[in-house]
């Protein structure tokens, strides 16, 4: 989302500056343009030539000292931009936006600009929970800025506490998260997609489960949330870590996936089940670990229940995709479940291709449809299988 976008930094004399080159290298990677305007302070901690190579643009830093790019700098930076940051947003910086004052470069722009804000604050915790400092948040709030919550942790000053400025990364992720919300395609659209598999208990170590890496479905809730969606993500336990941007709702059986995917079926339009679930449970669990005591053991089964036929049979509105790991009759086997189950499209996949299945970054799928149509993309990465299957969601929900 960041591709072709245009963002102004505000760079305070707060110390934690210094993290704000890694994030206008961060940006500028992304694909965005960045410019920075410094405070007098800000360049008495990092010097505007670094920010100047980082970004690949002069720095603005001085009311008095003319940019031939620009005309009136202060206004034409404010116009140029899609969104203007302020990272660090000092106590100082806060009061002068909050009290309508424009003394330096940094204050007249942010005054001059009539694009979105989104200010980072970072500062002494004693200083952020003063209530001067609480007060003028709130009118910038009540103006229309949007405020990054800050982080805890070790502050300069020697404390740990609230007030320290949010990594890069974070930083980053926010503003991905400001553009998708107001440029991304898929937004307006609640996705709830399932991932990695569940685990059914034998005893307290042991469970019965499968070789679901949660890979596939983690890039789709990625990728919706990229994309503007609001997204709910229902994993199984799995080694990747918890998605940015995305509700994570953690599981371990079947029926904890089927109860948590019940409780917000009726709010999503459209819902992608890669996740891969135990098809039977063990009819009891023991209390105790079973012990090596035999040459042999036997476990009785129950049937799990269907999640993905008790969602087709339920469904109201919603665009229901499920997922078919086979290991042949491929076509067969996932269109008949398009039929039993009622979904709207299913992704099938022959786990036993190489370049398919569990564990890795790439896959082969084919898209099957109630209407017996049956699309073929060839092997592609996990992500743009993803992209794919959210492009077909895209098309046939409607933004709210």
């Amino acid at each position: 989302m960041l591709e072709g976008k245009k963002i102004a930094i505000g760079v305070t004399g707060g110390i934690a500056c210094y993290k704000v080159v890694t994030l206008v290298s961060r940006l500028v990677q992304a694909g965005a343009e960045v410019r920075v305007v410094m405070s007098e302070a800000a360049t008495k901690l990092v010097s505007p030539l670094l920010f100047k190579e980082i970004s690949g643009a002069p720095v603005a830093y001085d009311m008095w000292r003319g940019n031939d790019e620009f005309n009136v700098e202060h206004v034409a930076l404010g116009r140029w931009c899609d969104l203007m940051v302020v990272a660090p947003a000092t106590a100082n910086i806060i009061g002068k936006m909050a009290g309508g004052i424009a003394d330096d470069l940094l204050s007249t722009t942010l005054m001059a600009c009539d694009k979105p804000k989104i200010i980072c604050p970072a500062m002494n915790t004693n200083m952020l929970n003063n209530p001067a400092v609480v007060r003028n948040l709130e009118t910038l709030r009540r103006d229309g800025i949007l405020i990054m919550p800050s982080g805890a942790g070790y502050l300069a000053c020697g404390i740990n506490g609230a007030g320290r400025l949010p990594e890069p990364e974070d930083i980053k992720a926010y503003l991905d998260d400001f553009f998708a919300k107001r440029d991304g395609d898929l937004r307006g659209r609640r996705i709830l997609v399932t991932a990695g598999g569940t685990r059914e208990a034998i005893d307290p170590v042991r469970f019965i489960g499968n070789r679901s890496s949660g890979k596939m479905g983690y890039a789709i809730a990625c990728d919706a949330a990229r994309r503007g969606a609001d997204v709910i993500l229902v994993s199984g336990p799995t080694a990747l870590a918890a998605p940015r941007n995305v509700t994570l709702i953690p599981v371990e059986s079947t029926q904890e996936m089927l109860d948590a995917c019940l409780t917000v079926y009726d709010s999503v339009d459209a819902v992608i089940k890669a996740a891969a679930v135990a098809d039977y449970r063990p009819h009891e669990k023991a209390a105790q670990k079973i012990k090596k005591n035999e040459e042999s053991l036997t476990i009785d089964l129950d049937k799990n229940p269907d999640i993905l036929k008790l969602l087709g049979e339920k469904k109201t509105h919603q665009f229901l995709v499920g997922f078919a790991a086979e290991t042949q009759n491929l076509i067969a086997n996932a269109a008949a479940k398009v039929q039993k189950k009622h979904l709207d499209m299913i992704v099938a996949n022959d786990v036993t291709a190489p370049g398919a299945g569990f564990s890795t970054d790439t896959n082969i799928v084919k898209l099957l449809f109630p209407d017996g149509s049956i699309k073929e993309p060839g092997l592609m990465s996990k992500e743009d299988v993803g992209n794919l299957i959210l492009d077909i969601v895209r098309d046939q929900t409607a933004e709210k």
